[in-house]
């Protein structure tokens, strides 16, 4: 893939998928601390590179096209192995093993790089992310996998563990402004019963909570799709005839979107876990102490 007569490169990769999480070349730019022009310039060699069309530009927005979502996938695979290859290799002469930390894909969008960046400079301590659903999360932390992991805290056992809750959050219904439901102030469960609705992954208590909401009212649920990539999500959304269940500080920001609370109230508490009765690490110690001293309310949702 990167032979002698390939152009493609890392870079290029990490500004085009940059660009997919942040929904904007302007905000990617921001986030890398590189020119926008650079950004540009990395994209349009993929594009021709590939001779494929990866976004959709609109007047004051951008997505991606149906080969754009494709490439991001495969993008995204390709970041995640060299960043493995650079972590098994490198740790094997470090002498300052890093903090592993799993989190949910999509609350991966809302603060916690930035607490994971604040901790790197203050300590000089590496940081690892996994993206896990906290069902995964929570296995891997008990095979020693994980050190930390960051899960949502309405979970049946959760005493089993040390926690830190870090923030509130509800789930919502997320519609395009075109959609039916749109114009709703609230929106039930029997209300869904036929609707196209878009799932988080499989391993998450998101999902559990959701579907036990069903069953209860004896609803079987029309899932178009399990996913974990908001641009995907958002893309099926747009469509305007499909639902996704969000939490609200993911679906506050689109403009074409329209987020409906759900009735009951579906609300979550996310937070740090570790291990109890087990011995932690220092380093594991200072993140923690660390992240309970950490200020998160700029990125948090108005609930």
């Amino acid at each position: 893939m990167f032979g002698r007569d390939k152009k493609m490169t890392l870079n290029q990769l990490e500004y085009f998928c940059a660009v997919c999480r942040c929904h904007s070349i302007t905000k990617a730019a921001d986030e890398l601390y590189v020119s926008q022009p650079t950004i540009s310039v990395a994209l349009k060699k993929l594009e021709e590179e590939f001779h494929l069309r990866l976004f959709n530009h609109g007047k004051n927005s951008i997505s991606l096209t149906k080969e754009g979502e494709d490439f991001y996938k495969s993008a995204e695979q390709i970041i995640r192995q060299s960043q493995d290859l650079h972590t098994q290799f490198s740790e094997m002469r470090s002498s300052n093993p890093p903090v592993r930390i799993g989190i949910p894909p999509l609350m991966s969008m809302v603060f916690f790089p930035r607490l994971a960046d604040a901790f790197q400079e203050a300590y000089d301590i590496p940081v690892r992310l996994y993206e896990y659903g906290s069902v995964r999360a929570r296995k891997m932390l008990e095979s020693e996998g994980l050190d930390i992991a960051l899960v949502n805290m309405n979970y049946y056992n959760i005493e089993k563990y040390n926690s830190l809750k870090m923030m509130e959050d509800q789930t919502v219904l997320c519609v395009s402004r075109t959609h039916r439901l749109a114009k709703e102030k609230i929106v039930t469960f029997d209300m869904l019963a036929e609707e196209k609705l878009i799932m988080y992954n499989t391993d998450s208590v998101q999902n559990e909570m959701i579907l036990s909401r069903f069953h209860s009212m004896q609803i079987q649920p029309n899932i178009l799709m399990y996913c974990s990539q908001l641009y995907t999500t958002l893309n099926f959304v747009r469509k305007g005839d499909c639902a996704a269940f969000l939490y609200s500080s993911l679906a506050a920001n689109p403009r074409d979107f329209v987020q409906i609370p759900l009735d009951p109230r579906l609300s979550t508490d996310f937070g740090i876990i570790w291990k109890k009765d087990a011995f932690t690490p220092l380093r594991t110690s200072k993140f923690i102490d660390f992240a309970s001293g950490y200020d998160i309310t700029p990125y948090l949702p108005t609930l």
